[in-house]
């Protein structure tokens, strides 16, 4: 139980600080790009909704019902502090799940060497979760500005999620086992989901500028690099400080 309370406790706090300063560093980064898609994104779709001037009264009311079906679907947060905390929210849960993945690991790994993780061991853990979750699905899928058109959303998750486990498992061939047909097993492991290609469709059709999505994966990428980095370092040091508090408690 106070290994497990070490976990939380550890995951709970690294999770908050981290979803903290990712947050901010978001409002430099990426959600300046985000507002700007956003502009022609909706420049796109009034252009698209807008009812011809000859049309009948029934295209006019068919126009309107769908205008109102569309804004009661898309609901989304207001500009400005609403907005702001929801993002907020989500990068900490996220944090924090992730955190606890970390912890979990570093539990494991400390009750079978015995010994505490050190920071830049947890750097290193943590830098295994950026190629896992960002570099590796970002190969095929990446990252989107709103207004860009994709490929139905569950065939992309489920890529998405087949390249990131493919992805932990080559590399834990890879790290683990240390043996030449493990780590052959491995990188075919890592490249096999590549091989058989990302969901993407034919023809992509959009008046959002390329250099914007160029700029926008480079923030993405650079943000979850920070994210990746922090959050296994603070949260190796963190666990650390709880299990050594529990192991001088117990004894």
């Amino acid at each position: 139980m106070s290994t497990f309370r070490s976990i939380v406790f550890s995951s709970v706090i690294a999770g908050l600080v981290v979803g903290a300063i990712v947050t901010v560093i978001q409002q430099f980064g990426t959600v300046p790009l985000i507002l700007k898609a956003e502009v022609f994104e909706k420049a796109a779709e009034a252009h698209k909704t807008e009812p011809v001037a000859a049309g009948s009264q029934s295209t006019v009311a068919a126009h309107d019902h769908a205008e109102h079906e569309h804004a009661t679907e898309a609901w989304e947060p207001s500009d400005g502090l609403e907005r702001n905390a929801y993002t907020a929210a989500a990068n900490v849960l996220t944090a924090i799940g992730f955190a606890l993945l970390l912890a979990a690991f570093f539990a494991l790994r400390t009750g079978n060497v015995g010994s505490h993780v050190s920071w830049h061991e947890g750097l290193m853990w943590g830098l295994a979760g950026f190629t896992i979750f960002t570099i590796a699905p970002g190969l095929g899928l990446p990252p989107e500005l709103p207004g860009v058109p994709a490929a139905p959303l569950l065939s992309r998750q489920i890529w998405w999620v087949v390249a990131a486990l493919a992805t932990a498992g080559g590399l834990g061939l890879i790290f683990f086992r240390r043996s030449a047909p493990a780590s052959i097993a491995g990188l075919i492991l890592i490249i096999l989901p590549h091989l058989i290609g990302a969901p993407e469709l034919e023809h992509v059709e959009t008046n959002v500028p390329t250099s914007l999505s160029h700029q926008f994966v480079v923030a993405v990428t650079l943000t979850s690099l920070v994210f990746w980095s922090m959050l296994g370092g603070l949260t190796s040091v963190v666990f650390s400080y709880f299990d050594t508090n529990t192991q001088v408690n117990e004894t």
